[in-house]
């Protein structure tokens, strides 16, 4: 399979080239997403199959480099475009291509009947394309690449239906904020490029593995910009303000974003430079505590919110802070194992939500829901198992990456900051319950004359089924030691991670912990998490009035005032700046005033001579008599 390996990133290209070139002429719902999905499929199967030959090999010849091309040689500057097939790259492929390619089929049934159907494909595999590029990429200028592309993927997609305002000014606000962090990625590339002479990944982490001191200042600052691009793709405070509207575009563009692209991609970048990490302590500690600050403050956003793929996004947002504090206690397998079971139950939520809002004619609110259960069954199911997964529930596969990063926690910080976390995780229970009991259980909300919810259609309800699977099992490739059993997961990523691991264990000496702390501690957590789930469903299941939230509840529903607290600090000053000072004042008056008063004088100039044609033939001889006389006396008496 790696001697056709160059058509993993080919084919979806292929695929966005097609249907955004012929897709009009076409002119077939059924082909556009024929072609767009089997562009996602086959690099799936052909991942899966270099999987199968990566694990024949020893450990250590798991890392295979693609060279293709040699791409920019200026100078110094020699970069190729060149792939890196490893394990890390691989569970990363195969997650990408495979909850992608269920996110396509799904999308058959979902955006059927739309105009821009073809268009709509089409981006969707621009999109696959540029996060491959992402995570196979061996250096920083083309993982860079990818980043670029998938912000402008989210653009295209977010803003989809371009028609209703908000989607584009949701697109808008996407873009802008992740420009914030990609400033800070260039400008850690343009660091490593100076200090190192090289964006080769490899070559770098081999030119820090020896012989730099810990926390070196150089080494930190690179650390802290590119955590500042991870911030922004992968929304964590302050830059996380763009993910909850990007809710705007359609469902599956949701479901592709929060679970297998773009939100990853900073996750999978500190991942990929664990090294640099390891030797910079200083830094993991910002990263756990923005991780803590951000999975808590999106956790109790979601416990008042509405829309039913709000709560969803701000889940997101939750989740990808316990990826973080993963990393910022360098359990670095831990992150990318909680990555792929939150791709499984979250692409599962949010391919639910959709069939629920399909159902209901496009309506979000679960106060004006209640009762679906009997009337999607599979839609219900699928979404419980979801929601049983992220609540982290045993044995479904959340349990076990969630468990393991509260464990972690434990041992590798404080205990303040372990009691904090179980509490988010207990609040991720209780607003998931709270949305399954609102929308499927109790009496209907709805009008019922005028709606009838009814089960999706199969190109919609399979992909659901199959992602429940994944979400149900998918853990027991990472069981815990405490179950005797091999983490066949941690043992496949350990080759990535073992030079990072190493000077870990130098600076923090492993110290024995007793098993039955171990199992103590998973024994709170199930219990803290059932409890918290059982609560809120006995709250909600039979709730069917909502009186308008107050005091600390409406600050919650008002997500704490943020985005008016950056309307106010940033965005006001800036559009009052550039109206009162940079278009009135500076456009206006010095560089308009300028070119008018430059203007006014030739035109004034040109007047004045102007009066020099009299045409008089008289005053012309005159005028030339008088300049041979000039020229004349200048030659005599020069």
């Amino acid at each position: 399979m790696l001697k056709i390996f160059y058509l993993v990133p080919l084919l979806p290209l292929l695929g966005f080239l097609i249907n955004f070139l012929f897709g009009k002429k076409i002119n077939n719902e059924k082909i556009s997403g024929i072609i767009s999905s089997v562009a996602v499929l086959i690099p799936f199967i052909i991942g899966a199959g270099v999987l199968f030959e990566i694990l024949s090999l020893p450990p250590e010849a798991r890392k295979i480099p693609i060279h293709y091309f040699s791409w920019l040689f200026t100078g110094i500057l020699n970069v190729n475009f060149a792939y890196v097939v490893d394990p890390l790259s691989l569970v990363m492929l195969l997650v990408v291509t495979g909850v992608g390619f269920l996110i396509h089929i799904y999308s058959l049934g979902y955006m059927h009947g739309d105009k821009e159907y073809h268009l709509f494909f089409s981006y969707m595999n621009l999109f696959i394309f540029t996060m491959l590029q992402l995570i196979l990429a061996d250096n920083f200028l083309l993982i860079f690449l990818g980043w670029e592309g998938v912000g402008l993927c989210s653009y295209l997609l977010i803003g989809f239906w371009y028609e209703k305002k908000f989607t584009g000014d949701a697109a808008k606000k996407a873009f802008v904020v992740n420009r914030i962090g990609d400033f800070g990625f260039m400008t850690a590339m343009f660091l490593i490029f100076n200090n190192f002479g090289t964006l080769d990944i490899t070559h770098f982490i081999g030119k820090i593995s020896s012989g730099v001191p810990l926390n070196d200042g150089l080494l930190v600052a690179i650390a802290l910009l590119l955590f500042l691009g991870a911030t922004g793709k992968s929304a964590q405070i302050p830059l996380f303000v763009w993910l909850p509207d990007a809710m705007a575009g359609p469902t599956p563009v949701s479901a592709l974003i929060h679970a297998a692209t773009m939100v990853t991609a900073g996750v999978y970048l500190i991942a990929r430079v664990s090294l640099l990490y390891s030797l910079v302590p200083v830094v993991n500690t910002v990263i756990l505590i923005l991780g803590i600050f951000t999975a808590l403050l999106a956790a109790t956003m979601a416990l008042k919110q509405n829309d039913i793929k709000k709560i969803l996004a701000y889940s997101t947002i939750s989740q990808l802070g316990f990826m973080f504090i993963a990393l910022g206690v360098s359990a670095y397998h831990i992150a990318v194992f909680h990555l792929m079971t939150h791709a499984f139950f979250k692409a599962l939520m949010f391919l639910g939500s959709g069939s629920v809002i399909h159902s209901m004619h496009e309506e979000q609110d679960i106060r004006n829901m209640g009762g679906l259960k009997d009337k999607m069954k599979i839609t219900y199911i699928t979404f419980l198992i979801g929601a049983l997964a992220i609540s982290g529930i045993p044995p479904l596969s959340g349990f076990f990456s969630k468990d393991e990063i509260l464990w972690n926690t434990f041992i590798g910080s404080n205990p303040v900051f372990y009691i904090i976390v179980l509490f988010t995780a207990m609040l991720t229970a209780f607003y998931m319950f709270r949305l399954v009991a609102l929308t499927f259980f109790g009496k209907p909300r709805y009008n019922t004359e005028h709606l009838h919810p009814h089960e999706s259609p199969s190109t919609m309800t399979i992909p659901l089924i199959i992602l429940a699977i994944l979400a149900a099992i998918g853990g027991f490739i990472g069981l815990p030691h405490y179950t005797g059993a091999v983490n066949y997961f941690e043992h496949f990523l350990e080759p990535v991670f073992r030079q990072a691991l190493t000077v870990y264990s130098t600076i923090h000496p492993h110290n024995e912990h007793s098993i039955t702390l171990e199992l103590i501690l998973v024994a709170v957590s199930i219990i803290a998490a059932g409890l918290s789930a059982f609560l809120s469903f006995r709250l909600f299941s039979k709730k069917e009035k909502f009186e308008n939230e107050k005091g600390f509840g409406k600050i919650l529903e008002d997500k704490y005032y943020i985005d008016e607290a950056y309307d106010y600090a940033v965005i006001t000053p800036i559009q009052k700046t550039s109206e009162n000072f940079l278009w009135k004042i500076f456009d206006v008056k010095i560089i308009d005033g300028f070119v008018n008063w430059l203007a006014g004088y030739f035109v004034k100039l040109s007047a004045d001579w102007r009066k020099i044609q009299t045409g008089v033939i008289q005053d012309y001889t005159t005028i030339t008599v008088a300049g041979i006389v000039v020229i004349i006396l200048y030659l005599l008496f020069l």
